[in-house]
């Protein structure tokens, strides 16, 4: 089974994905099931149109699709209130976006939030690469503040801080790279060949609609990896963070 750990559907300022081109993509290339989050206008602001696009998508998908949860942790008790609503309309793990979203992964306001993710056995997307506050080594600092918790480095640092992925990942266990941009050759099998991470803390992301699925899917492919340790990554790692069977 091969699963999208992020995908992000609707309009972005620069690019666009909708739902049925995503599902078409997703056929081509064999892709059996993919996390889908929010527009970045929803990320920030719209939260409740965000999540309905998401939850709705993933009902109609027959499971092909899954949708993150988003809510602006400036709302406080209202971003948890929507976290809510997502999960009763079927949102099955939660993104954030520092950048987007306008806080510090440390200043602790993003806290409620993950606690309410590790209530109810969600892992947890961040993405980082943007400075000066949304990189690997403060995204794995979080993870260690909520061990319990699954976190997604997403991107892993791409592309100016992947010198700090590797360093994060050993420094919170609880931390998964994203393999997204990474080329196998340098980024991916440093990952792999270290005794602390290995390919079964990596999972397989297109980043659509910002990258292309059949590149994104080709480092895979192509790194040379034994059959289950590329199983993992292009699928059954993400699939037991969530509770799926990943067959």
């Amino acid at each position: 089974m091969i699963i999208d750990a992020h995908v992000r559907i609707g309009a972005q300022r620069d690019c666009a994905l909708a739902v049925d081109d995503l599902l078409a993509t997703m056929d081509r290339n064999g892709i059996d099931r993919a996390l889908i989050a929010p527009s970045e206008g929803d990320i920030a602001y719209h939260n409740r149109a965000g999540n309905a696009a998401t939850t709705t998508a993933a009902e109609r998908s027959g499971g092909r699709l899954l949708a993150y949860a988003v809510a602006n942790p400036w709302r406080r008790a209202d971003a948890l209130t929507e976290l809510g609503w997502a999960r009763d309309h079927g949102a099955r793990a939660l993104a954030i976006d520092s950048s987007l979203q306008g806080f510090d992964l440390l200043d602790g306001l993003v806290d409620p939030l993950i606690d309410f993710a590790d209530a109810h056995d969600w892992p947890v997307y961040v993405r980082t690469g943007t400075p000066p506050g949304h990189l690997p080594l403060p995204a794995a600092a979080l993870a260690r503040r909520h061990p319990g918790v699954a976190f997604v480095m997403g991107r892993s640092g791409a592309t100016d801080f992947w010198i700090d992925a590797a360093p994060a990942l050993r420094l919170a266990p609880n931390l998964y790279g994203d393999t997204c941009y990474a080329p196998w050759d340098t980024v991916l099998s440093e990952f792999e060949r270290d005794p602390q991470i290995g390919s079964s803390r990596l999972v397989f992301s297109s980043d659509l609609p910002y990258a292309t699925t059949v590149g994104e899917l080709r480092r895979v492919v192509d790194w040379p990896l034994a059959k289950p340790a590329r199983a993992r990554v292009l699928g059954g790692t993400i699939a037991a963070l969530l509770g799926l069977g990943s067959g």
